[in-house]
């Protein structure tokens, strides 16, 4: 499945981190962007499977370190960033 302009491999019972999506813990969302189906060398058509998940929660990823230096400018920048991000639980697949 696609999300977020990320790809993940999913089947039911996983957990994943993605990117953020609208909705409070608990709620039940579909994921209709699939690109690949099926199990084993067994392939089935995507464009009739439906990813249901529960949100786990809302959270930030870990923080990323910005750091900008220009050499002999006495020039020096540090930010931080924290990504906000979704922690899903898949449901069904199908």
């Amino acid at each position: 499945m696609r999300t977020g302009g990320k790809q993940y491999r999913v089947a039911e019972g996983d957990k994943i981190a993605v990117e953020k999506l609208a909705g409070d813990a608990g709620d039940k969302i579909e994921l209709g962007d699939i690109l690949l189906a099926g199990e084993g060398s067994e392939l089935k058509d995507a464009s009739k499977v439906k990813v249901s998940a529960e949100i786990i929660a809302q959270a930030k990823s870990e923080k990323v370190i910005v750091f900008k230096k220009r050499r002999r400018h006495n020039y020096r920048r540090r930010n931080g960033h924290r990504q906000q991000m979704t922690l899903l639980r898949i449901v069904s697949v199908g």
